[in-house]
């Protein structure tokens, strides 16, 4: 089982916030430092105010140099995929090919009204997902010297020189995640080297992966050829204790999260409730960060918990 640390800075954090935790992250053994894709706090006031998810990454692939960077995920409502191809090659090429791409439809209505961005309905959504996922992989596939056409619903591209192209070859990992019953799955199989689900229940990760693998079958795909992922809220502690002050500081109640998270409770606590989840098929986790002060937090995780696991 893999470890990863994904923070969400719109809840309230500075670029510094988020390079502390990527360092420690990384100084630590994780594989892995992601990040959400939001411009509103979900609650709370959100100060300092949202980051820029790919100008932070780029930033902090220049202050690290093993630990993977990417998003999870981000939000196909806010940019254009030309431009979004761009700066996720520059990003993969400033960190020397550490970067793993998560893209999603987009879902919070209230940002992208604070921030003037269009939010088509669901359908369209998604459509617009699957046009730029075969848009981006086109342009970073390319080979050099030949240009790359698009006719869509909603993207043209005509004589693309199809420039920059990432470091990681053919382009890097595409991370798509979400429980629809069809095009979720259909798109995972198309595109996706991980396939990632947030916050949901055993009984729900298990019918979705299989979705997910039935159709990575019908793809004519290995099955060993996607991952499987969770996130999952974290709040651990030496002692129920430690996990009550943390549940606290985050405005969380233990109870609730220990039903729905095996990342909350003692170490031993979380061993054997992850258990159960690498039995499911879970390959990796994200351990969603919420108080990113508590680099100890992180810590503990790191020290007692991924040993046993990895």
């Amino acid at each position: 089982m893999e470890f990863r640390v994904f923070v969400e800075p719109q809840q309230g954090a500075s670029y510094t916030d988020q390079l502390a935790v990527a360092q420690t992250a990384e100084r630590l053994g994780y594989d892995a430092f992601f990040r959400s894709d939001h411009y509103l706090a979900m609650s709370g006031d959100g100060l300092p105010g949202p980051t820029d998810s790919w100008v932070t990454l780029g930033a902090i692939a220049r202050e690290t140099s093993q630990i993977r960077l990417g998003t999870l995920v981000a939000s196909a409502t806010f940019r254009y995929p030309g431009p979004l191809a761009i700066a996720v090659a520059q990003v993969d090429e400033m960190s020397g090919g550490r970067v793993e791409f998560g893209l999603g439809s987009g879902w919070f209505d209230a940002e992208h009204q604070a921030y003037g961005i269009p939010f088509p309905p669901v359908r369209e959504r998604f459509d617009r997902l699957s046009e730029q996922l075969a848009i981006i992989k086109g342009l970073w596939t390319t080979p050099p010297g030949e240009t790359f056409d698009y006719s869509g619903t909603h993207y043209t591209i005509a004589g693309s020189p199809a420039l920059p192209k990432p470091v990681q070859s053919p382009h890097p990992p595409i991370v798509i995640g979400g429980t629809g019953a069809k095009r979720t799955p259909e798109l995972a199989a198309a595109y996706a080297a991980e396939f990632n689900l947030p916050f949901v229940s055993m009984e729900v990760a298990e019918r979705q992966f299989r979705r997910v693998a039935d159709a990575v079958d019908a793809a004519g795909r290995a099955p060993d050829s996607i991952v499987y992922s969770c996130a999952f809220v974290l709040c651990a502690g030496r002692d129920d204790a430690e996990v009550a002050r943390r549940a606290s500081v985050i405005g969380r109640e233990v109870d609730e999260m220990r039903s729905n998270s095996p990342l909350v409770g003692t170490p031993a606590e979380i061993v054997d409730k992850l258990g159960l989840w690498a039995e499911l098929g879970t390959q990796r986790v994200y351990a969603q960060m919420l108080d990113m002060s508590d680099l100890a937090h992180i810590e503990l995780l790191a020290e007692q918990v991924i040993p046993q696991l990895r």
